[in-house]
Formats: structure tokens, C-alpha cells, sequence
């Protein structure tokens, strides 16, 4: 008997697919070789790594020799941010971002900005999405990057990011896109978004934790932020993780197979969760956009609770009050503060993730427990 909650957490983590983990399995024993070195084990891991830089790169709509591997999202945008910095301080001094971005964006940011770099942080509306009129102002002629996220990991809110971007080039400015929230989930075209740099993360989209991906768009002024020998086009030094890199090949792959028929089963199931919800609790309110957001993401305030104390209330459910890079429970979500949203709807956040393994009895069980846990806990309050 599975005693363990209904999972539905999957902008946090998502579990590693079947067929990924038994894609990687070889690579973890049998085929053991260094994808550097030059003879028949090494070549054989080399062809894997190439064949995974294919797959990954398709799920983008990129170039295979445009994608650069690394072992997470957050040193995806760490060299993203850093390696143009580098690349470009000695012309232009300027950085923009927005109010909403990941941790792992937002702090290289600021360590420019506490090294003498100009940085402005762009302004979003009450879904969560990023004010135009404010960053076609905050974009200028110095400016060397720019970097918004595609979808937002609390509430799932879609950025004009091919817009932004079409900003940025009209000043010379760089484009990145944070898009380890979306892929997988959405369909993505980086010649469509217009972005120089993409990145990506496998534990978001049913491979291992431990590895990601950033796309660099050929000419882009990049220079790696860390020594070592020539791999990845010398951006990314250290042995590859092959059997990693397989993994998140393979996950692409099936993300890519399976992406419009999912989108559009989570679309109905978060949709069939959030109509529950809506009916049984007066007074529930939605966080960020009612369309332009990712299929599988529902952020939403139960009036007259804190988030952590429902969550607390449903063991039978595994959720976050927001991201989990810092969940905690008690303080307000840094991104539904950026939307204005009051004190009190932000403590009353919860954020319901779905994902590939998420079925229809599951959103049933969590609407119930939901629901009664919301009145047992309101109840007691009220008497």
C-alpha cells in the first residue's frame, strides 16, 4: 500500500520518467567512458552526449552546437549572466531584469550591480507579468543583457519575452531567457522568442536533478566563468555527466512527443481542480494570469488561512506555499509582492503543481482534502 501524499509539486521537482531513468541506466555501468578520451569507450560516450545535445536542442528549436551542458538551471544562469558580463564590460555597464526572477538570476544580478554595474529591475502587473511600458523605458544604449523569465515558478505567469527581446536588439542589448519553468511544458522556439541565451533544467521536466542546459546562440559574446579544460566549446569545463546528459536528452525527446497532448490533459485537470475549489470556498482568489499562464500551475489564496497552515491541515497532499528555493512558510512570497498582492492574500498562497503522473483521481482526492481541511480550519477560527 502507497502511504505517501498526493504529489503536486511539480514546479519544485518532478519525478525522474520510467524511460529516462532506464535510457541513463547503461551509462551508469556498462558504458563508463569519457566522452574526451580517443578511443572505442570514449567514442562511444561521445556519440551519446551528441546525440542527447541533438535532442535537447530540438525540444528548443535550436542548433545541436548551440547548447551547452552544465550540471543545473542556476549554473545555466550563472554563466548566462557572468559570461556576457565578462564578455561585455568593457563596453557596456548596464543590466535588466525583472522583479519576479529565480534566485539563481536575480543574485548574479545583484553581485554586478555591487561591483559598479547599473542594474534595473523591471516592474510587473497583478498577474504577474512584466510592465512593456516599463522596460521599453529601462532599455537603453549601455544596456548589455537583459534577462526575464519565460514562465514564472510561483504563479506560472507567461512573459512577452519575444517582445522584450525585440526591445533589447533595437539597443544592441543581449537576450537571456530563464526558461526552466516552461520547457517541456510549452512549446519553444528560441528563433521565435528572439533570445541569444536559453536555459533549461531536467528535474523540471522528468530527468535527474543534477543536470541542465544553456542554449548560446552562435556569435553571442560569452566567456566562461570557470578554468579548466576545453569542454563544452570551452564554456563549460569538467568531464561530461553522461549519464545525466543522456537522461535529460531522453526526457526532451519525450517531452517533445507527448507535448501538445499533455498540455492540454494538465490544462483540463488544473482546470477541474481550480472549478472545485472555486465552488466550495467563497472568497478564493486566483495568483497571476487567468490565461497566459503554464498549463500545469495554479496559485491560489484561501481566504482566512495561512498557506503553511492548510498545508499543515492536508498531509495527505505534497505542495508549497511558493518556490521551494525558499519555502518556509511564514514570510511573503518575494513574487506576490511584486504583484501588489496584500499581506494577508499572500499568506493564504498555495501553490498546486501538476505533472505527467498526475491523474484524474488524484485532483479529486486533493480537491476533498482541500476542502475539508479549509472548513475545519476556518471553523475553529470562527468559534
Amino acid at each position: 500500500m502507497n502511504d505517501l501524499p498526493i504529489y503536486l509539486d511539480c514546479n519544485a521537482t518532478t519525478p525522474i520518467d520510467p524511460l529516462v531513468a532506464l535510457a541513463m541506466q547503461p551509462w551508469l555501468g556498462k558504458h563508463f567512458g569519457n566522452p574526451s578520451s580517443s578511443h572505442p569507450y570514449g567514442k562511444e560516450a561521445k556519440a551519446a552526449v551528441e546525440t542527447a545535445r541533438a535532442e535537447v536542442a530540438a525540444l528548443i528549436g535550436g542548433r545541436p552546437r548551440d547548447m551547452i551542458f552544465c550540471g543545473s538551471a542556476t549554473e545555466a544562469n550563472n554563466l548566462a549572466i557572468f559570461g556576457v558580463a565578462r564578455a561585455l564590460r568593457g563596453n557596456r555597464r548596464h543590466l535588466v531584469t525583472s522583479a519576479i526572477e529565480h534566485p539563481s538570476v536575480m543574485q548574479p544580478m545583484r553581485w554586478l550591480e555591487a561591483e559598479g554595474w547599473e542594474l534595473t529591475v523591471l516592474p510587473v502587473d497583478g498577474t504577474g507579468r512584466v510592465r512593456m511600458e516599463a522596460t521599453a523605458q529601462a532599455i537603453r544604449r549601455d544596456t548589455a543583457l537583459v534577462s526575464v523569465m519565460l514562465a514564472n515558478n510561483e504563479t506560472g505567469a507567461m512573459q512577452p519575452v519575444s517582445e522584450i527581446a525585440a526591445l533589447a536588439h533595437v539597443h544592441g542589448a543581449l537576450m537571456h531567457v530563464d526558461a526552466a519553468q516552461a520547457a517541456g511544458k510549452i512549446p519553444i522556439d528560441v528563433h521565435d522568442l528572439g533570445t541569444d541565451l536559453l536555459t533549461l533544467a531536467g528535474h523540471k521536466f522528468h530527468a535527474p536533478k543534477g543536470v541542465g542546459a544553456l542554449y548560446v546562440r552562435a556569435g553571442t559574446p560569452i566567456l566562461p566563468i570557470m578554468a579548466g579544460a576545453n569542454h563544452e566549446r570551452g564554456l563549460r569545463p569538467g568531464t561530461e555527466n553522461v549519464p545525466h546528459i543522456v537522461a535529460l536528452g531522453t526526457a526532451a525527446r519525450l517531452a517533445q512527443e507527448r507535448l501538445v497532448r499533455e498540455a492540454t490533459r494538465l490544462h483540463a485537470l488544473r482546470d477541474a481542480l481550480h472549478e472545485r475549489l472555486v465552488i466550495a470556498i467563497p472568497g478564493l482568489l486566483l495568483n497571476g494570469h487567468p490565461t497566459e499562464r503554464l498549463p500545469n500551475t495554479l496559485n491560489l489564496s484561501f481566504p482566512g488561512v495561512a498557506g503553511w497552515q492548510l498545508l499543515a491541515a492536508t498531509p495527505e497532499i505534497a505542495a508549497s506555499t511558493g518556490s521551494a528555493c525558499h519555502a518556509g512558510g511564514q514570510t511573503v512570497s518575494d513574487v506576490l509582492a511584486a504583484m501588489s498582492v496584500s499581506r494577508e492574500q499572500a499568506l493564504g498562497a498555495l501553490r498546486l503543481s501538476l505533472g505527467r503522473f498526475t491523474t484524474e483521481a488524484e485532483i479529486d482526492g486533493a480537491a476533498n482534502a482541500l476542502i475539508n481541511a479549509w472548513r475545519g480550519l476556518t471553523s475553529t477560527a470562527g468559534s
